[in-house]
């Protein structure tokens, strides 16, 4: 059988309880066609980029399966015709990921890296002379303009 990982968005005005009992029913929907779900991550409600059938937020979830093409087919085809699904991705993967995807990381393994490698942060790069007196190169000095004092 295929391993896939399989994550869809869910509406924002759902609650916690409906998105889990989404997960039930396509649970239900792989083990019918004889596969089986691994690891199920919920990521939560997060921000959208940009608007999905006028939703500005989703929740987010992510299911390990393993089963075959058909079972996987008539998956995506239930997410598909429910009104709850905003979208949803498959991915063939060669075998699954051990312990908590990048998503669920805590911030804090993220961050050993530095949030900002090895990159100067804005406020702390050198700006160098960004005063009132610029060098104009071969322009010359401004002239007043009118009404400035002469």
């Amino acid at each position: 059988m295929a391993l896939y990982e399989h994550v869809f968005l869910a509406r924002q005005d759902l609650s916690q309880q409906q998105v889990d009992e989404l997960v039930e029913r396509f649970k239900g929907i792989i083990s019918e066609g004889g596969g089986s779900v691994g690891r199920v991550e919920n990521w939560g409600l997060k921000s959208l980029t940009y608007r999905i059938k006028k939703n500005r937020k989703a929740y987010y979830t992510l299911m390990d399966l393993t089963c075959p093409p058909a079972a996987l087919n008539e998956l995506e085809r239930q997410m598909g015709l429910s009104e709850d699904i905003l979208r949803f991705m498959t991915i063939k993967v060669e075998q699954h990921e051990e312990g908590a995807s990048a998503m669920m990381q805590k911030r804090e393994e993220r961050s050993e890296r530095g949030n900002f490698g090895d990159r100067p942060r804005f406020g702390d790069r050198d700006r160098g002379d960004r005063g009132g007196d610029r060098d104009r190169g071969d322009r010359g000095p401004r002239r007043p303009r009118e009404g400035e004092g002469e």
